[in-house]
C-alpha cells in the first residue's frame, strides 16, 4: 500500500519527492514504492460564487442584496481542474491506504488541503507534514514525525470561518457600494481600515500649519552645547532667543552636573515576515510583496532560509542543538564572521530568543543547514538573505554596551547641555553594523564638576516645524501590525490591492490617497474603517483554532453583520462621483467613458457597469521591433486577429495564434493567484476580481 502525498505547488513536491525516492515522474504526480507525491497549483477548490446559487446573481442589483447562503458550497476552480482530476483519480487508487497533507504548515495551507479531501470525499486515515524549513534533514525528519490529522481539525474550521466572513461581509459589501454608486468600490476588513490610516494621515498633513522655531547652540569650552529648558529645545519667540544670546555670549559657564549612565542594548531577536518588509523598505526601497516573493525564492528554490510566512520572532528550545549545523552551512560566505562562533561551538549568547511560549505555527525567519553558494543568488536575494543572516549571527554575540555622558552647564541662570557617548562592548553592533571598537576617551571624561569654562561664542539657528510624512511601506506595515490587520502573509497583497483599486498611489515611496479613496472612505460604513473589529475576529478565530470557541456561533454572527452593513449601506443618503469620468461617451451605450490606469497604459472603460466596452486610450507597446527601423511596434487588434504596426514606418505584421495549452509561465500565475490568501478582505480580492472586470 501507497501513501498519497498532497503538497501545495509542484516545486515543493518534486522536492519531496525526491527525498522521498520517488522517481517515476507523470504530468501531475510523481510516484515511489511507498509513495504518491502530487500537488495542488495554491488552491484548486474554492467557495460557490453567488451565481452558482442562483443564475440570476450573475448581474449585480442591489435589491438582490444581501447574499447568504444557508450553506456555503464548494466548487472546483475552472483553470486548475485538470489538476483537481489528478488528485481525484489517484485517491480512488486501492494501493493508496492514506493521505498525508503536506500543503504549507499553516491555517491557509490546512484550507487548500481539506478543501480538495472534502471535495473528493476522502474517507481514509489522514496524517498532516508540519515542518519550517525544505531541506532534506527536515523533510526527512518531519515524515518520521508524522501527525494524526485529526489533530489540526480545530485549525481547518478556523480557516472555514475565516473564509466564509471574507465572502459574505466582503462580497455584499463590495456588491452594495458597487451597485449603490455605479462604481467598482471594493471594501474589505483589512483593505479598508488600512486605507482609513493613509487617509487619516493625509489628513493631518493638511491640516498642518508650520510654526517658527529658533535653537542656540553656544561653544562652551571644547564643547558644544545646546541651550534647553524643560527638555525643549526650541524657542518659539525670537525676541526670547535674541535676548537669551545676548545674556550669555561673553560669559562664563559653570559645569554644574556631569550624569554618566551605563547602558546595555540586546541583541535583536531574528526576523518576523512583517519586520523583515519593514527593513527591506528602509534600506533597499523593496515593496512588501517583492521582498516576500524573494524570501519565497530563498526558502523554496534555495532552501536557505525557514519558512517565511510567520509572525513569531523566537525559537523553540529544542533547536539549540542545530545552531553549530547552520553556523557551518553559511560558513561559504560569512567566513570570518563565523569561525570564532564555530570555535565556541555556535553557544547563542542572547538566551531569551528560545521561548516555546511565543512561536504559534513557525518559529522565527533563520537561516537553514543547506550550504551557502552566494553565487547563485541574484543581487536582490542576496540582500534580503543578508539582512537575515546578520540577525542571526547577532544571537552568537554579547549585547552593545555603552556609556552616556552628560554635562549641564549654568550660564546667566540658562541651561545648556552637551552629551557624548562612549563605547564600552560593540558587541553584536560588530556583525549588524559593521562597526570598529573605539578607543577614544570621551571629551566630557577630561571635565570636572564646579569647573567654570568660557562662551567663545553663540549661534542662533532659525527653523521651522514640520508636518508628519506620508506613510512609507514600512509605515503601513507597522501599523498594520500594531493594529492586527492582516497576516504576514497577506499584508503585501492588501497594500498591492490599496493601489490597483486605485484608492491610493505610490509616489516616492510614499502613499497618498486618491479622489476615489477619499470618497469610498465617505461611503463605506464606519463598523468597517476601524480595525477593531478585524482584531475581534482575529482573536476569536483564535480561539477557534484552539478548540476554545464554536464556529457555529461564529458563523451566525458574521450572517447577522452582514444584513447590518447591507441595510446601512441601501439607506444612505450618501453621493458619489467617479472620480476618472472623461467628456467622451461610450459608442456602444452613449454613457461617459472612464480613464483607468493599468499596467499595460491608459484603458478607456464605459461606466455602465452592464456594458463592456473597453478600449485602450495609447496603442500597447509590444516587445517586438520594426524590421526597418528597428523600433519597438505597437500592438493591435483587428477583425483578422492581432497585428503588429510600426508608427515610424508603418510595417504591419501579422500576430502568430497563441497555444491553448497551459504553459508553465501561466501555471505559475496560477499558483500565485490562489497562494497566500489568508485574511479578512484578502481572499475576497481574488473572488471578485473576475466579475468587476465583466462589469467594467
Amino acid at each position: 500500500m501507497k501513501s498519497l502525498v498532497l503538497a501545495e505547488k509542484p516545486s515543493v513536491a518534486r522536492e519531496l519527492a525526491r527525498v522521498l525516492g520517488c522517481t517515476q515522474a507523470h504530468k501531475s504526480y510523481i510516484e515511489g514504492s511507498h509513495y504518491i507525491v502530487t500537488w495542488a497549483l495554491g488552491h484548486l477548490i474554492e467557495l460557490k460564487m453567488p451565481e452558482h446559487y442562483d443564475t440570476k446573481y450573475k448581474t449585480w442589483k442591489l435589491e438582490d442584496l444581501p447574499i447568504i447562503p444557508s450553506k456555503m458550497g464548494l466548487k472546483v476552480i475552472k483553470q486548475t481542474s485538470h489538476q483537481y482530476r489528478t488528485v481525484e483519480e489517484l485517491a480512488k487508487r486501492k494501493d493508496i491506504s492514506e493521505c498525508i497533507i503536506a500543503t504549507d504548515a499553516g491555517r491557509e495551507g490546512e484550507l487548500v488541503a481539506r478543501w480538495i479531501l472534502e471535495k473528493i470525499r476522502w474517507n481514509k486515515p489522514i496524517k498532516r507534514l508540519w515542518i519550517s524549513s525544505q531541506t532534506d534533514r527536515a523533510i526527512k525528519e518531519g515524515f518520521k514525525q508524522l501527525k494524526p490529522g485529526k489533530h489540526y481539525d480545530n485549525l481547518y474550521h478556523s480557516a472555514v470561518c475565516r473564509a466564509e466572513a471574507d465572502w459574505l461581509i466582503g462580497l455584499n459589501v463590495t456588491r452594495a457600494l458597487t451597485t449603490k454608486y455605479n462604481d467598482p468600490l471594493s471594501a474589505g476588513r483589512v483593505q479598508t481600515p488600512t486605507l482609513a490610516m493613509v487617509i487619516e494621515r493625509e489628513q493631518e498633513i493638511q491640516k498642518f500649519v508650520p510654526k517658527e522655531y529658533w535653537t542656540l547652540q553656544a561653544e562652551i569650552g571644547p564643547l558644544l552645547a545646546q541651550w534647553e529648558m524643560n527638555n525643549e529645545k526650541r524657542i518659539f519667540q525670537k525676541e526670547t532667543a535674541d535676548q537669551i544670546e545676548k545674556k550669555v555670549k561673553g560669559a562664563k559657564a559653570v559645569l554644574n552636573k556631569i550624569d554618566r549612565k551605563k547602558k546595555t542594548e540586546a541583541q535583536p531577536l531574528p526576523y518576523d515576515l512583517t519586520e523583515l518588509q519593514r527593513d527591506a523598505n528602509k534600506r533597499f526601497g523593496f515593496s512588501a510583496k517583492k521582498t516576500l516573493t524573494v524570501l519565497q525564492r530563498l526558502y523554496e528554490q534555495y532552501k536557505l532560509v525557514t519558512y517565511p510566512r510567520t509572525d513569531s520572532r523566537y525559537l523553540t528550545t529544542d533547536m539549540a542543538s542545530t545552531m553549530l549545523d547552520r553556523l557551518q552551512g553559511m560558513s561559504t560566505g560569512y567566513k570570518e564572521d563565523v569561525k570564532p562562533l564555530i570555535a565556541n561551538k555556535g553557544l547563542v549568547l542572547a538566551k531569551r530568543v528560545f521561548n516555546n511560549e511565543k512561536v504559534t505555527d513557525h518559529h522565527a525567519i533563520i537561516p537553514t543547514e543547506e550550504r551557502l553558494h552566494l553565487s547563485d543568488l541574484d543581487s536582490d536575494e542576496r540582500k534580503i538573505y543578508d539582512l537575515i543572516a546578520k540577525r542571526f549571527l547577532a544571537l552568537f554575540y554579547p549585547p552593545y554596551e555603552y556609556e552616556t555622558i552628560q554635562a549641564i552647564f549654568k550660564v546667566e541662570d540658562e541651561t545648556f547641555t552637551a552629551k557624548e557617548t562612549m563605547v564600552i562592548d560593540l558587541g553584536f553592533k560588530k556583525i549588524v553594523e559593521k562597526k570598529e571598537s573605539k578607543t577614544q576617551m570621551a571629551g566630557l571624561l577630561r571635565l570636572n564638576e564646579g569647573q567654570t569654562l568660557p562662551v567663545n561664542s553663540t549661534t542662533i539657528t532659525q527653523k521651522w516645524t514640520e508636518p508628519p510624512l506620508r506613510f512609507s511601506e514600512a509605515d503601513i506595515l507597522a501599523h498594520m501590525e500594531k493594529f492586527g490587520l492582516g497576516t504576514p502573509a497577506t499584508r503585501a497583497e492588501i497594500i498591492e490591492r490599496l493601489v490597483g483599486t486605485e484608492v491610493v498611489e505610490r509616489q516616492n515611496g510614499r502613499f497618498t490617497p486618491t479622489k476615489k479613496g477619499k470618497q469610498l472612505i465617505d461611503l463605506v460604513n464606519d463598523e468597517l474603517k476601524s480595525p477593531e473589529l478585524t482584531a475581534k475576529w482575529e482573536k476569536e478565530l483564535e480561539e477557534i483554532s484552539k478548540g476554545k470557541a464554536d464556529p457555529k456561533t461564529f458563523g451566525e454572527k458574521i450572517r447577522k453583520q452582514t444584513e447590518q452593513l447591507v441595510f446601512e449601506i441601501k439607506t444612505s443618503d450618501k453621493s458619489y462621483r467617479a472620480h476618472n469620468l472623461t467628456g467622451a461617451k461610450c459608442p456602444e451605450c452613449n454613457s461617459f467613458l472612464k480613464e483607468k490606469n493599468t499596467k499595460e497604459g491608459k484603458v478607456l472603460v464605459c461606466s455602465n457597469l452592464e456594458c463592456s466596452y473597453r478600449k485602450r486610450k495609447d496603442p500597447k507597446l509590444s516587445n517586438r521591433r520594426c524590421p526597418q527601423c528597428h523600433k519597438k511596434m505597437e500592438i493591435h487588434d483587428g477583425k483578422a486577429g492581432t497585428y503588429f504596426q510600426c508608427k515610424t514606418c508603418n510595417v504591419v505584421e501579422k500576430a502568430e495564434e497563441k497555444k491553448k495549452a497551459i504553459n508553465k509561465k501561466e501555471e505559475r500565475k496560477l499558483v500565485q493567484k490562489y497562494t497566500q490568501k489568508e485574511d479578512f478582505g484578502t481572499s475576497l480580492g481574488d473572488l471578485l476580481k473576475q466579475a468587476l472586470k465583466d462589469n467594467d
